[in-house]
């Protein structure tokens, strides 16, 4: 298994939980600009869609979008308990979380790494600030998303609030929030995926 990654992007998520789930991979950077991977082909190739995450699988096939990667890590090793079995109500809060963190916080962020207006920034400044007075509520004082168990959703959150640094989000307005982050990044995996990438020297 190949994951196809960009340093510092939300392939770190599925980095994180493959670790997680003690599943065997290969991590394979993407060039920023040129979109060549390090295992020499073009990542259009890969993902025509031309964005991380990318997870080649051992029969070849590729899957893509975090919603559906995380959620196939997991699944790959249930006694991780990276997510609750299918069927369940769990499971549905799960993809709930999956959806909220890619639509909301993710969708969010975004913008605020382009060159787009001062407007469009704030606009998504301002949801994202709606956003995360949300989740300061909804996380409260448990110790992951999901309660007492961590899952693929808060490798997801995890990552994309790490951004916060790099566009001036001062998460300490939340301080829920930076507790979940502190916690979440005092992790062994996490640790491991950030050295991986280079995020954080060995």
């Amino acid at each position: 298994m190949k994951l196809y990654y960009l340093t510092g992007a939300c392939s770190l998520a599925a980095g994180i939980s493959l670790l997680e789930a003690g599943v065997k991979f290969e991590w394979v950077k993407v060039d920023r600009h040129s979109k060549k991977t390090a295992d020499g082909l073009d990542f259009n190739e890969v993902n025509p869609k031309g964005y991380v995450p990318a997870l080649r699988l051992d029969n070849g096939e590729v899957l893509t979008e975090n919603v559906a990667v995380l959620q196939y890590i997991a699944d790959r090793n249930p006694a991780a308990k990276l997510a609750p079995p299918a069927g369940t109500m769990e499971r549905y809060r799960l993809v709930e979380w999956l959806a909220f963190i890619n639509s909301e916080i993710h969708r969010n962020f975004s913008p605020l790494f382009q060159d787009v207006s001062e407007d469009v920034k704030q606009f998504a400044r301002k949801n994202l600030t709606n956003r995360l007075n949300y989740l300061e509520r909804a996380i409260g004082n448990r110790a992951f998303l999901m309660g007492e168990q961590f899952t693929v959703a808060d490798a997801y959150l995890y990552v994309v609030l790490g951004w916060s640094a790099h566009v001036k989000v001062d998460l300490g307005q939340w301080p829920q929030l930076k507790r979940y982050v502190d916690r979440v990044g005092g992790r062994p995996h996490v640790i491991a995926a950030m050295k991986s990438e280079g995020l954080i020297k060995s």
